[in-house]
This record gives C-alpha cells, structure tokens and sequence, in this order.
C-alpha cells in the first residue's frame, strides 16, 4: 500500500486524515503508479456504486469503473487541482455513463440490479446494498434523468451539492432543488436521511 511522506502508515480512505492530500497524490501519480493505485483505492468503490446504481449491471459497472479509472490515469496531468479530485473523477464516470447508453441504446433494468454485490464486499455491506438496490430499482423509475443524476451523485457517489452541480453543470442551487423534488417524489417509496437535502 502506498503511503504519502507525511500520511501515517495505515491511514488511508475518505473517512481518514490522509484524505485530504488527494491532489499531492494525483501530482505525484503522473510519475508514481503508485501513488495512483492509492487514489484507485481511495475512490473506486464510491465509483462503482455510482456506475451500479446508473446501469443496473454489476458488469457494466465494473466495466465502467475500469474505463473511469483508465482514461483519469491517462488524463491525471489535465487534472488542475481546481475542485476535488473525486468531482473529477465523477464527471469522467458521468461521460463514461453516457458514452455507454450512447453505445447500447437499451436500458438494462434496474431490478437486474437486485442482490448485485460490489467485489469482496463484507456482509454489512452486502445487506446495505442489497436493501439499497431493492428499494431504489423501483423508485427511480417515477423521477426525471436529471433528479436521478442529481441524487446518485449526492446519495451515492456521496458528494457536495456544489460538486455535483460542477459535475452536471448546474449551480448549487439547481442541484439542490432537484434533489428536494426528487426526495419528494419518492417520499414514501424510499427512506434516505434528510440531510441528503442540503
């Protein structure tokens, strides 16, 4: 596992000190495969998931990430350091997704997505994402594509309101209130926390 000079050995995750230094990493990882891998690490799941929840197939979605994580390894020195590294990373995956759609033409549908599970997953996880893929497999289907973009960037890929906004190209606002639409369209057919909202 790498580890930044001032990262302490074993800290790595969003949840962890070291999470902060993603841009040092994506310096350093235009000569250090290395210290790419640890961003892979850091950000591959979340990346999954987002691809997951936007297909409905476990294959496409490994796929997908691959082709996220390739073409950011290809364009890491593009990456300015304006915003975070994972906003960039999302709207890579975000033309990844239509770039797929565009090549497929058929939507695979959500219930495939059912039991579906993320690699080496532990069990909490396993029941979470299943319990999470049942209830949104059907509940999706009633929003917009822009309240559903809106809330898999926010509830899944678990970013700011304002990245997502730089990601679809919306202000913060804008974001917002699909999200607050498209929570209130679900209401009763999902249970998400509320401050998913803000």
């Amino acid at each position: 596992m790498y580890n930044h000079p001032n990262m302490p050995a074993g800290q790595t995750g969003p949840g962890d000190p070291a999470a902060g230094d993603d841009e040092v990493l994506a310096r350093q990882a235009r000569d250090d495969p290395q210290a790419f891998a640890e961003l892979y690490h850091r950000h591959a799941k979340r990346i999954y998931r987002f691809h997951l929840f936007r297909t409905g197939n476990a294959n496409d979605a490994q796929d997908l990430t691959s082709q996220t994580f390739l073409a950011a390894l290809e364009g890491i020195e593009n990456y300015s350091g304006h915003g975070s590294l994972c906003g960039w990373l999302f709207g890579i995956a975000r033309h990844k997704v239509a770039d797929h759609y565009r090549r497929r033409r058929n939507d695979a549908p959500l219930e495939s997505a059912e039991g579906l599970r993320h690699p080496d997953p532990s069990p909490e996880e396993t029941t979470d994402a299943h319990l999470k893929l049942a209830q949104v497999s059907g509940a999706l289907k009633i929003l917009s594509p822009e309240q559903t973009e809106a809330l898999t960037l926010r509830v899944f890929g678990e970013l700011s309101a304002a990245e997502a906004g730089r990601i679809m190209g919306k202000s913060e606002v804008a974001v917002r209130m699909l999200v607050y639409r498209g929570l209130r369209r679900l209401r009763g057919k999902l249970t998400l926390s509320p401050e998913v909202s803000q």
